[in-house]
């Protein structure tokens, strides 16, 4: 645990969580002390209390902790609300009224909330907390906060596969919002992926960067033609709220691209192959039963064998999904065998955050 969670609490305040700061965007109803309600469920079951570092407004990220913790009360006959922060003050004055409700458990994700989440839970012993994303560095675990972590370099092995079957120049890339070690669990194991299909395939990978690296469509979009100009004819959207420049160019030079997170095919239908996705809602959803069930570990890590990450072509709902990927029969059955041997552990994908 402490290994892992100071290397990753550190990436994570340098690198964010590529979801949550996809968008800012809505606007929070706020009250005294800035806390935003959303009331869910009636049952006098457990409570359950979600707070977020942001407004959700269209974050689909945020979105998914809120319909994790909603899911969790109504199947325990419970009831949850929701707080939504707007910056450092908010996020501070949520969590001190969540505190003085006192639910089953208080349920913060991202990295914004990583000291604060340390703070409270060592201030308030009987109070358990979930932390999503992040997890903060302590040299002895907090017994009643509990981390939730993420193998994206899973998913994005994955989508490497897709990308080397499907390239024709045999040139991919990335293009990545910071160069840093956490954010080339995806990059990396793009590459990887493709290789493994035919270790001729060249990779290039460049960084946003600038003062705004995970919200800068139109940076992003032009580094994502020059690659492109250059001979990629795949390339994988690491950058948050810069995706939606990356999906622009793919639909102006014809190049296909890859998303993060959640489903973001419909954005740019016929461009975008599939993504890398991190199920938030089912991460809370397990740790808020481990919680009451009293197994809740300091930290679990959730990739494809638990639910926590994954790609659309091995869901129920590709075919739905407007992810290019469903045209490609054969692919999709390769990337399920793929998936199969992850989870059963006779693949193991290198995780290049602890090479």
């Amino acid at each position: 645990m402490n290994r892992f969670g100071k290397v990753l609490g550190g990436a994570l305040v340098m690198a964010m969580s590529l979801g949550a700061c996809a968008d800012d965007g809505g606007t929070a109803t706020t009250s005294d002390g800035g806390t935003g309600t959303t009331l869910a469920g009636g049952g006098e079951g457990p409570t359950f209390i979600y707070i977020t570092p942001n407004p959700i407004g269209i974050n689909k990220f945020l979105e998914l902790g809120q319909i994790g913790t909603e899911r969790a009360a109504e199947k325990l006959g419970g009831s949850s609300r929701t707080f939504e922060s707007t910056d450092l003050n908010s996020r501070r004055a949520n969590i001190e009224a969540a505190v003085e409700d006192a639910p089953d458990v208080i349920v913060l994700t991202t990295f914004e909330f990583t000291e604060l989440s340390a703070e409270f839970a060592q201030a308030n012993p009987e109070q358990e907390f979930i932390l999503i994303d992040a997890c903060p560095e302590t040299e002895t675990p907090i017994e009643n906060l509990h981390c939730g972590v993420f193998r994206e370099h899973e998913g994005a092995y994955l989508l490497g596969l897709m990308a080397g079957n499907l390239t024709e120049s045999k040139q991919i890339g990335s293009v990545v919002a910071l160069d840093i070690p956490f954010l080339h669990r995806w990059s990396d194991s793009f590459a990887l992926g493709a290789q493994t299909i035919d270790e001729t395939i060249t990779d290039s990978q460049v960084f946003i960067g600038g003062d705004n690296p995970f919200s800068d469509p139109p940076r992003a979009k032009e580094q994502a033609l020059a690659m492109a100009a250059q001979g990629a004819d795949q390339i994988f959207a690491v950058g948050a709220g810069s995706n939606g420049g990356i999906f622009e160019a793919a639909q102006e030079v014809g190049f296909m691209s890859y998303g993060v997170d959640v489903n973001q095919c419909p954005e740019a239908a016929g461009s975008i192959v599939d993504n890398n996705l991190k199920l938030v809602d089912n991460a809370v959803e397990q740790l808020i039963d481990a919680i009451l069930a009293g197994t809740a570990e300091p930290l679990t890590s959730f990739g494809l064998l638990e639910g926590g990450t994954g790609v659309m072509a091995i869901g129920d709902d590709l075919a739905s999904s407007e992810c290019l990927i469903a045209d490609y029969p054969d692919i999709v059955t390769q990337v399920q065998e793929a998936a199969d041997q992850i989870m059963d552990g006779s693949l193991t994908v290198p995780d290049p955050l602890f090479p």
